[in-house]
């Protein structure tokens, strides 16, 4: 299927869901102005009678109800805060999964070291940083790309979410179209390039129009970024060279439209969004309590220096002695009254603590994870079992991940193979995820050491469970080397002696030279 030679993009039918991308990006970046600016315009329509937004549930519907939707009173200055909740998740999803490089096997050889090495270039970083834009955007894609002037063979890129138009059958990627706008005028004009993967070929388009319509298009050699890229690229794969990781399903926002059923769903949607948004304005008023709490000093006007006509007065708080003055009735002075308010330190301590509970109870977290529970040095099973929730989310997650990235690591062994010349075979690997909670050393120390008074594990055994990162070469050294430095057993004098008779080869006894008779 060709590029689309314009109209709108992204096109209509996913516009609902582009617009719910740029909520979730706003509180995945921490943009106060941003946030503002989207609840604002969105209050705005929703304000009217009768308006089919209302209706529709979801984040155009409950933006009135936003306190980011709420105008700044006029004549004040904005004093909204925003707490990084939104980013804070997303780091700690990603942490989740990929702290640790997944264990990627196959049985080849020659393919197992290709492998290795895509992992040693980056391929761990490139998975961190999908998995974190994923969990905010609900997901994230994996291309293959390649470009002989930087490397010799190609590699895994990540798309985010909000850069691409998919297209699904039967609830699986079978296209997607990739889209970046290369620059942008002061007029508005902007030059977009498309980047269409499907099964079979590769295409890319160059645009000049507008932000939300492609207009015309250009030849690729009209850019510099573009230059080099063919119109069509043929890849003789059976499948598209991007896939789609889905951060977890359903997505309830979306299961009943076609175009965003099959997309994952966001750590923030449902009612996290309302949640978080309550935290900032706990957050907000606990500083405005902070604010208004200084104390002021309520002075008589005669204490007050005049500035001047027009320019009002002034008191210095640092000034010692002021000029006699003399009371308006007698036996009455003049005095300076303090005023200070009270701070609500524990009221608001608490509920943003019960909202942040909350926020982890709908997202799937445990406050361990969150650092909640302080610093206290405690044993890998303690902390597995205080995570157990994250750790359940976590397996959740790895299950939508473990498939989609096989995959995507299959592809680039195929057009390694196809369209560089490598000789290894392409083998869709196993994957496993590395352990998020690292082993109690001292506990696997004890459990090696009751398996050997139990005798009931081997040298090799014993070595696999206290060194689970060192490879098979690794581990058969230490055993050898072990076996070499466990003493010799030394003979028990007291040990009942073969007869000689019977024996002719038993060592003579004690006193004796030789067997008997010589």
């Amino acid at each position: 299927m060709p590029l689309p030679s314009g109209g709108n993009w992204p096109p209509k039918p996913l516009a609902d869901i582009y617009a719910q991308y740029e909520v979730l990006d706003a509180w995945y970046r921490g943009d106060a102005d941003q946030l503002t600016t989207i609840y604002r315009s969105q209050a705005d329509k929703t304000r009217p009678a009768n308006r089919p937004s209302q209706y529709r549930g979801g984040l155009l519907g409950a933006a009135a109800r936003f306190w980011w939707g709420q105008p700044t009173p006029e004549g004040e200055r904005r004093t909204k805060l925003h707490v990084p909740i939104a980013s804070d998740l997303a780091t700690m999803s990603s942490d989740l999964l990929f702290s640790e490089p997944p264990t990627m096997t196959v049985e080849n050889p020659e393919t197992q070291k290709r492998i290795e090495e895509l992992v040693e270039e980056g391929l761990q970083a490139t998975l961190l940083e999908g998995a974190e834009v994923g969990a905010a955007l609900g997901g994230y894609y994996l291309r293959t790309v390649w470009d002989r002037d930087i490397a010799e063979r190609p590699w895994l890129g990540t798309v985010h979410a909000d850069a691409a138009v998919p297209e699904w059958r039967w609830g699986r990627l079978w296209a997607v179209t990739f889209w970046r706008i290369i620059e942008q005028d002061d007029k508005g004009k902007c030059l977009l390039h498309l980047e269409r993967h499907e099964p079979g070929w590769i295409y890319n388009g160059l645009y000049r129009g507008n932000p939300g319509e492609l207009g015309d298009q250009l030849p690729l050699t009209a850019h510099p970024e573009t230059e080099r890229l063919q119109p069509a690229i043929e890849t003789g794969l059976k499948q598209a060279t991007a896939n789609y990781i889905p951060n977890m399903r359903p997505n309830r926002d979306w299961r009943r439209v076609p175009a965003g059923a099959p997309l994952g769903r966001s750590d923030f949607t449902g009612a996290v969004l309302g949640l978080m948004d309550a935290v900032d304005e706990t957050w907000s008023s606990w500083m405005r309590d902070i604010r208004i709490g200084k104390g002021r000093l309520v002075v008589p006007k005669e204490y007050v220096q005049n500035l001047g006509p027009g320019q009002g007065g002034a008191f210095s708080l640092d000034r010692e002695v002021y000029e006699a003055i003399d009371s308006a009735l007698p036996g009455e002075g003049i005095n300076i009254t303090a005023t200070q308010f009270a701070i609500r330190v524990q009221e608001h301590r608490d509920t943003q603590a019960e909202l942040l509970s909350a926020i982890l109870r709908a997202t799937g977290y445990s406050a361990q994870s969150f650092g909640l529970s302080g610093d206290v040095a405690i044993t890998a099973t303690e902390v597995a079992a205080k995570e157990r929730r994250s750790l359940v989310t976590r397996g959740k997650k790895a299950l939508y991940t473990a498939p989609e990235l096989a995959s995507s690591v299959e592809t680039l062994l195929q057009l390694d193979n196809k369209l560089f010349g490598s000789k290894i075979v392409p083998e869709r690997p196993t994957i496993v995820f590395g352990d998020s909670v690292s082993p109690d050393l001292m506990q696997l120390a004890q459990t090696a050491n009751l398996m050997r008074q139990a005798e009931a594990a081997s040298d090799e055994t014993l070595v696999r469970l206290l060194h689970q990162d060192w490879d098979e070469t690794e581990i058969m050294a230490e055993v050898a080397r072990i076996a070499d430095q466990r003493p010799q057993p030394v003979p028990d004098p007291f040990a009942l002696r073969p007869d000689p008779a019977e024996d002719p080869n038993a060592p003579p006894a004690d006193g004796q030279d030789g067997p008997p008779g010589e």
